[in-house]
Order: structure tokens, then C-alpha cells, then sequence
């Protein structure tokens, strides 16, 4: 009986970093992870680590736009109203200043040399 031999295929076809890159953000990688620490049978420590690496474009696909509604990245109209009060407030003490430098008589030059 004839024996079949069978040739090792190699790949051949390279990816750069870029098309790697592009590749794992428009389709997104998903890496999960427990770790956990124990000492004589007593759970010390359990950490779960849940990671999605994907474009905006793709989480906002699949609903992962946290961000959007996250009041830490929420600007609000009365939060900058303080800042611009205090701004207003702090040109006004300038011009102010300003108007009482203005009016101090500054001695000539020659006066003070004599």
C-alpha cells in the first residue's frame, strides 16, 4: 500500500502591526481573567478582570457607550457658571487696580535725583 505523504504548509501571508491594529479595533478582543488567592483553603482575594479593546465606533455598536452618560465626563452648564463668575470678578479687581495705579502722581526722575 502506497503511503500518502503530506507536505508542511507554512503561512506565508504577513500582517503588519497596523493591520493587526485595525483588524482587533473593528472587530474588538474580548479578555477575560480571575485571579485568585487562597491560604489553607480561605479565599484571600478574588480579583475578575474583564477587558473589551474595540473602536469607539464598535463599542458604540454594541452599546458600550458608558462614557456618554458617565457624570464624571459630564459637563454641566452650573458647573462652568462659578468659573465664569469668578472671571468676571477677577477683571473687574484688575480694572480696578488698574484705575488706582493710574491715578498715583509719580514723582520726575529729576526731582528724585536732587
Amino acid at each position: 500500500m502506497p503511503v500518502q505523504s503530506r507536505k508542511m504548509q507554512h503561512a506565508t501571508d504577513t500582517t503588519s502591526l497596523g493591520d493587526l491594529l485595525e483588524r482587533i479595533l473593528d472587530k474588538g478582543v474580548v479578555i477575560a481573567g480571575d485571579i485568585r488567592i487562597n491560604l489553607v483553603q480561605v479565599e484571600l482575594l478574588t480579583i475578575q478582570l474583564r477587558l473589551v479593546v474595540c473602536s469607539v465606533d464598535k463599542a458604540k455598536e454594541i452599546g458600550l457607550d458608558w462614557w456618554n452618560e458617565h457624570p464624571a465626563f459630564q459637563r454641566s452648564r452650573h458647573e462652568e457658571q462659578p468659573v465664569v463668575e469668578a472671571l468676571a470678578r477677577l477683571e473687574q479687581q484688575m480694572s480696578s487696580m488698574e484705575d488706582r495705579l493710574s491715578r498715583i502722581p509719580v514723582p520726575e526722575l529729576s526731582e528724585g535725583l536732587k
